[in-house]
């Protein structure tokens, strides 16, 4: 099932950065902060990279596979707070390695 572009912008409005953006791939939309993959938008779903910082931000969060095969990842079901958000996005990126 792909995900709908308007739950897509939802999310993006959301976060209202410039940081935050997108690639459509296969129905679904992969999430890019600072031009690192952090998550995406799967089946209508939020879901983040299982790094540390995101696990104490969401320490209630239950791991979804974003399509069968894949790595797990963190469901995101506060998505109306955009604070929130911005620093999930932000804490993710922060944690991965700088592009080569």
């Amino acid at each position: 099932m792909a995900s709908a572009k308007a739950y897509l912008d939802f999310i993006l409005e959301q976060t209202d950065s410039p940081e935050l953006t997108y690639r459509a791939m296969m129905g679904e939309y992969v999430l890019y902060y600072e031009g690192k993959v952090v998550g995406g938008v799967y089946d209508d779903r939020l879901l983040i990279k299982p790094s540390a910082g995101a696990r104490a931000l969401l320490p209630q969060a239950r791991e979804e596979l974003p399509y069968p095969g894949a790595k797990p990842m963190l469901l995101v079901d506060e998505v109306d707070r955009r604070g929130f958000l911005q620093e999930l996005f932000r804490t993710v990126a922060d944690e991965l390695p700088r592009r080569k």
